[in-house]
């Protein structure tokens, strides 16, 4: 209370995000008793009468959730071994460039693509690949069959994936970089007198000094496993490809917006919750027992 009366100045800038926190996410977690409701659009606002684990047990028995459930697992895994690692290579490859003005250009190009919208995202996309766009005409070109990426479910994980590492690969150097100027330069002339090249140095020092950032966000990101981009499934995937671009949250958008079963789709998304807390909670107590690191 003594440097809450000290510093209420400070202390009131946190007033909107904690309302934030408060209205936006905590709040609708309310919403999730009707998971175990009957609730009718237009009735009452927590449902009209106890269920139980009915719509748990319409889900777990039904095969169409599970196949949305098994591409979420794949998307989200192909994501983070994909888009998790090359922010961190990107970052260690900046750090050594000593050209100033190269290295201001490249943080800026590989920015970029984080600040449009995924509605153009996926704009460039569709068109990129489209029957007529340039990767068609470049086969084309040379006396290739066009191919449908947009209609044939293979492609879809490719597409969605390198589109994601297009676009976060660059954005997510910023932290690194951040981190790297915390590592003590004193470490690195202490390798060099022990003859380590800048492989070693950046293995034996530069890696570790910024491990704790890398748990952080390994944590984070693992706890956003099955929260695979919805808006971009979304504006890219077609009924052609479902049987490998349907994941769980455009599953959810289908039939609890959609079809209006929104109990269901409460339970589907009260499940994915809980799943989710125990990958991080999962992976926080692995790294403090690994690595000595944890979020709390």
């Amino acid at each position: 209370m003594k440097h809450l009366r000290r510093d209420w100045q400070l202390y009131s800038l946190a007033v909107l995000p904690l309302l934030f926190l408060v209205i936006f996410r905590y709040l609708p977690m309310l919403g999730n008793v009707i998971a175990f409701r009957r609730y009718e659009p237009g009735g009452a606002l927590f449902g009209e009468y106890w269920v139980g684990l009915r719509y748990f047990r319409m889900f777990l028995g039904d095969p169409t959730f599970w196949q949305v459930f098994t591409n979420t697992i794949v998307m989200g895994g192909l994501t983070l071994l994909f888009c998790f690692p090359l922010p961190i290579v990107l970052a260690l490859l900046l750090n050594e460039v000593r050209t100033r003005w190269l290295k201001g250009f490249v943080q800026t190009i590989s920015y970029l693509p984080h600040f449009l919208s995924i509605v153009v995202i996926a704009g460039l996309i569709l068109q990129t690949v489209s029957i007529d766009g340039v990767i068609n005409q470049g086969l084309r070109a040379f006396g290739q069959d066009p191919v449908g990426f947009i209609q044939d479910p293979a492609w879809f994980r490719t597409l969605y994936v390198s589109s994601e590492v297009w676009q976060t690969a660059g954005w997510g150097t910023i932290l690194y970089l951040a981190a790297l100027t915390t590592v003590d330069a004193d470490l690195y002339d202490q390798a060099k007198v022990d003859g380590a090249n800048r492989w070693r140095q950046t293995w034996h020092v530069t890696l570790p000094g910024i491990r704790p950032t890398m748990i952080t966000l390994l944590i984070l990101n693992i706890g956003t496993f099955l929260a695979v981009g919805f808006e971009k499934i979304l504006l890219l995937y077609n009924p052609l490809t479902y049987e490998t671009a349907d994941v769980v949250s455009t599953y959810l958008y289908r039939v609890g917006i959609v079809s209006g079963s929104f109990s269901y789709a409460a339970a589907i998304g009260l499940f994915e919750s809980l799943i989710g807390l125990a990958l991080v909670l999962g992976a926080n107590t692995l790294s403090r027992r690994v690595a000595g690191t944890s979020l709390w």
